[in-house]
């Protein structure tokens, strides 16, 4: 059998697709290739389940005659766009999907109506191939970071936590004063912070503001970097971002911060049965919050205060 996985975005969904990729190849002896973004493409290379990594390039009528002549059985579509749904259209072959819970979503950001599945969004992605016979086999998500990935240049000495500073939008990133206060509230913690070239002057302006215990890694590292960095840190604090799922599937301890966006959606930390290492930070009962589906670029009623009232002063490494 052999099975096209779609997903072309971005780092955390992509890592979210990963126990499909698995249980796929293990349980029905499946073929997989996998399609995706080319900026994406090193967070599967590695990937012992994975036969081949496609990209998505600007001429799709060129990739669509190479995926054809591939002859998959079935395409799971864990994207679920116009572009995928074109894709699979063009391909001809039997579509496996799931569900997206754009309603729910809708709902519960206008409204305030809550009737979310009280199911992470791995386990939706495993829904769309259960007709395969394919079963959760519980055992997390997977990264596999490069033998080769070397940070002997710029990991601290001694134990040190992670603070993963940046996030794609706004309404996700914890400001750079309430970072400050958290890390000067742990002097004894060493910390690295990690982040986007976006991030290094919200770094450079914690850095000037807190102690020598601080390592400003924030646009330094490749993502195989940031990646060993997290696995071999005692605690990772982060916002809702890419980041925080690799460091799940590396089952790292957690400390995940929530503002405009809900780990309700489905996305908090997702690690094998029985193994809970997450610790989440939130302002409940906050009548505008959510206030999106992804996150916004700024706070529509100007207070951010799911942020701003966070209570960092509560997280005491």
């Amino acid at each position: 059998m052999k099975i096209l996985v779609v997903r072309f975005s971005s780092i955390g969904d992509i890592v979210l697709t990963t126990p499909v990729i698995r249980t796929c190849a293990l349980q029905i002896n499946a073929e997989i290739h996998y399609l995706t973004k080319p900026g994406f493409k090193s967070l599967l290379e590695g990937n012992p389940y994975i036969s081949k990594i496609w990209t998505l390039d600007d001429d799709f009528n060129n990739l669509t005659d190479q995926l054809k002549a591939e002859r998959f059985d079935y395409v799971i579509d864990l994207h679920k766009n116009i572009r995928s749904l074109k894709l699979c259209f063009n391909l001809g072959v039997k579509r496996y999907t799931y569900n997206k819970t754009i309603w729910e979503k809708f709902l519960i950001v206008n409204f305030k109506i809550d009737i979310l599945p009280k199911l992470h969004v791995v386990d939706r992605y495993i829904e769309a191939v259960k007709k395969l016979g394919v079963i959760n086999d519980d055992k997390g998500l997977d990264f596999f970071i490069d033998p080769s990935t070397d940070i002997s240049g710029i990991k601290p000495f001694g134990p040190y936590s992670v603070a993963v500073i940046g996030a794609t939008h706004f309404t996700k990133r914890l400001p750079i004063q309430k970072w400050v206060e958290l890390i000067n509230n742990n002097i004894t913690t060493q910390f690295v912070l990690l982040g986007g070239p976006g991030e290094k002057e919200a770094a450079n302006i914690i850095i000037a503001q807190c102690g020598k215990n601080v390592i400003n890694l924030a646009g330094l590292t490749s993502l195989q970097q940031s990646a060993l960095l997290i696995s071999e840190a005692e605690i990772i604090i982060t916002n809702d971002t890419g980041m925080l799922h690799i460091a799940a599937a590396l089952k790292k301890p957690i400390i995940s911060l929530w503002g405009g966006t809900l780990k309700e959606y489905g996305f908090w930390p997702y690690y094998p049965d029985g193994i809970d290492l997450n610790s989440n930070f939130e302002v409940k009962d906050l009548g505008c919050r959510p206030c999106s589906k992804f996150g916004r670029n700024d706070c529509p009623k100007g207070h951010f205060k799911c942020m701003y009232d966070l209570d960092v002063n509560k997280i005491d490494l």
